[in-house]
């Protein structure tokens, strides 16, 4: 009985400890912006009244619509990388903030980029190879998702 529960800790402990790094500025996903909007071509900032919680992580809502689409299927409004940017992901395998209205919708899969001091790397992601740049994103985020920022 005692080893079993050494178990359950240590199991519970690692799960813990293996949790994604989100991007969590302004302590929301996305800054606070409604992830549903995106998906309906115009960004908006979510109000404090509509939000939840999916994978330990805070979301924010424009309208009670979008705060229960989202709940009908989590899974499909989250952005990728953790919400950082998706060109540092996959160029340098590194996590950089992002400006929450310069994103991209591919493959139903939403990206946050970089846009800043005259840096915009969603310009720079539209030049690459797309379907190439999500491949090594992918493969260069399994590498960093857990590492803390």
């Amino acid at each position: 009985m005692k080893w079993f529960l050494v178990m359950c800790f240590l199991s519970l402990y690692s799960l813990q400890a293996q949790q994604i790094d989100y991007n969590l500025k302004k302590g929301y996903i996305a800054e606070g912006y409604d992830v549903v909007s995106y998906f309906k071509n115009n960004p908006q900032e979510g109000k404090t009244e509509y939000t939840t919680t999916f994978n330990g992580v805070k979301f924010k809502f424009s309208s009670k619509e979008n705060l229960n689409t989202f709940k009908n299927n989590p899974e499909s409004y989250v952005p990728k990388y953790g919400g950082y940017c998706a060109y540092a992901i996959a160029e340098k395998g590194d996590k950089v903030g992002i400006d929450p209205e310069t994103y991209q919708i591919t493959n139903g899969k939403l990206y946050l980029f970089y846009n800043s001091w005259g840096i915009n790397t969603l310009k720079s992601w539209k030049k690459l190879n797309i379907d190439n740049q999500i491949k090594q994103a992918d493969k260069n985020w399994e590498k960093i998702k857990f590492k803390k920022n």
